[in-house]
């Protein structure tokens, strides 16, 4: 079955601050993670609350985690504790003319839920794959996969991607209409990668080609490309 083209709105999903600002569709949220490469994975445990960041990617409707086999933050996972996920591109800085109406164009997903591992040694796999694919696509085919002693170490986990919030800023700055005769400049400064040279390891050279395409890397292109998304 089809996955519903907007999300369900609970109320913890529901963005208060700004409404206007928010989304609930699905292939909004899905082009957001898609082309964004680290989250932040928050949870409490005893009393304390953790927010780690982490490479992650989407596979189908679910966030693959990863997490070293001996570590707190697997155990944490495995448990079934309450998690929430945030994952935040930048695009630009909005210079305004008075400095309480300074902010920043941004694209941002929030998910919340609760993670499950994937245990049998070909659906780690996948996920791994889909890991090293989200980072680089036709990656995973020029590179060593994970043996399995690396298996064993590593516990991967799928988070659903079901509880979500969209939230975006774009455009110019919002000053007070009493603030636009001031005599300061106002406007945005994009936020944008731009092509940069790959950097051989200078220690141990490489033997194989550099991959084509490495030095126009883009990851809105990426994003844009879901065809390349390995299917749960």
């Amino acid at each position: 079955m089809a996955a519903a083209a907007s999300f369900a709105l609970t109320p913890e999903t529901k963005v208060h601050r700004k409404p206007a600002r928010a989304s609930y569709d699905r292939a909004v949220a899905h082009a957001i993670l898609d082309e964004a490469l680290v989250a932040t994975v928050a949870f409490s445990e005893n009393g304390q609350t953790f927010a780690i960041p982490m490479v992650y990617a989407r596979l189908g409707e679910r966030m693959v985690l990863h997490a070293a086999a001996s570590s707190r933050f697997a155990r944490v996972l495995a448990s079934g504790t309450p998690l929430c996920v945030t994952v935040t591109l930048l695009d630009g800085l909005v210079l305004a003319r008075s400095a309480m109406h300074h902010s920043v164009n941004y694209r941002s997903v929030v998910v919340l839920g609760v993670a499950t591992e994937l245990e049998r040694p070909e659906e780690k796999l996948a996920a791994l794959t889909r890991l090293v694919e989200h980072v680089l696509p036709g990656r995973s085919a020029a590179c060593r996969p994970p043996n399995a002693l690396e298996l064993k170490a590593t516990r991967v986990f799928a988070l659903p991607v079901e509880a979500v919030s969209v939230k975006r800023r774009s455009g110019g700055p919002l000053d007070d209409a009493e603030d636009l005769t001031l005599p300061y400049w106002a406007g945005v400064v994009p936020l944008a990668r731009g092509e940069t040279a790959p950097i051989p390891d200078a220690a141990h050279p490489p033997l194989g080609a550099e991959p084509a395409g490495l030095r126009a890397y883009d990851r809105a292109k990426i994003a844009a490309a879901g065809a390349r998304e390995v299917q749960p």
